[in-house]
């Protein structure tokens, strides 16, 4: 039976000798992904917790990489690969805001049985999510301080800190094709959160008066637009999963929890994208 099998494998072309050949799982690092769920606690439901969060911090890891080479190709002129990567984002965030769905099956007294063992653990400090924040614009000093026990990842943080945003590459792309942009956000200090600007949403405005004329930076204002739906989705689902697990306690890191996720809801990184569409 077994070398009857055997020779359907081959037929087939399925190996079933790995002794000189890399397997799935040593391909994947399977051994140190899945023995890196570590409860600190006796209850079932700290398993749900910790993969929700590392299952997050993987798609945050993808987000990181297609969001820095689409810069590094808008920079370069190069619009149309950036508009698959910047696409590829917006799938990535819709699978992160679904994760929500299934950590809410989490109850408020379930969660209590192991919260303590959090510590001052909490995914305020999520440095990933901060360099998201920062590839797209939005730049605060202020958490740069969380990290300030691991110098090397600091050095990380600082520099995508201090590194232009996506929008101020975007920003460039109109100023090349010709409108007046001014000039002092060409060569600005990358570090200082953008403010908005009358010449910019004059010439967003314009790209989307001329579609036809400007239609590549139509399509990027699109992918850049999915992205902030996006992003405001997923905080709109943490904020009420939050809500629905602890109420308005306070967050384990000592931020104010739902308070802030509410506040941060208002936040607006491309603002002139969104004004124009009063204006059309």
């Amino acid at each position: 039976m077994s070398k009857h099998l055997s020779e359907m494998e081959k037929e087939r072309g399925i190996h079933t000798d790995f002794k000189n050949r890399m397997t799935y799982g040593e391909y994947l690092k399977l051994d140190q992904i899945l023995s890196s769920q570590i409860c600190l606690s006796d209850h079932h439901d700290e398993m749900l917790f910790i993969i929700i969060h590392q299952v997050s911090e993987l798609w945050m890891k993808l987000i990181l990489h297609e969001l820095r080479a689409s810069i590094r190709q808008i920079e370069q002129d190069n619009l149309a690969p950036a508009f698959k990567m910047l696409a590829r984002v917006s799938k990535i965030q819709s699978q992160i805001i679904y994760a929500w769905d299934v950590l809410s099956t989490l109850t408020p007294s379930e969660y209590m049985e192991f919260r303590d063992k959090l510590g001052q653990a909490s995914g305020f400090q999520s440095y990933q999510y901060r360099m998201i924040e920062f590839a797209l614009g939005y730049k605060s000093d202020h958490v740069l301080k969380i990290y300030e026990k691991a110098p090397e990842l600091l050095k990380e943080l600082k520099q995508a800190y201090e590194a232009p945003s996506i929008y101020d590459v975007a920003i460039k792309q109109l100023a090349k094709a010709g409108f007046d942009i001014n000039s002092d956000l060409l060569e600005r200090d990358y570090s200082k959160p953008y403010k908005g600007d009358p010449t910019v949403e004059a010439a967003w405005l314009a790209v989307y008066q001329e579609v036809d004329k400007y239609w590549d930076l139509y399509q990027l204002a699109e992918k850049l637009i999915d992205i902030e739906d996006w992003i405001q989705q997923w905080r709109f689902r943490h904020m009420k999963t939050v809500e629905r697990i602890i109420g308005h306690k306070m967050g384990t890191g000592g931020s104010s929890g739902v308070t802030y996720l509410k506040k941060v809801l208002n936040h607006c990184f491309f603002p002139e994208l969104w004004n124009i569409r009063t204006k059309l």
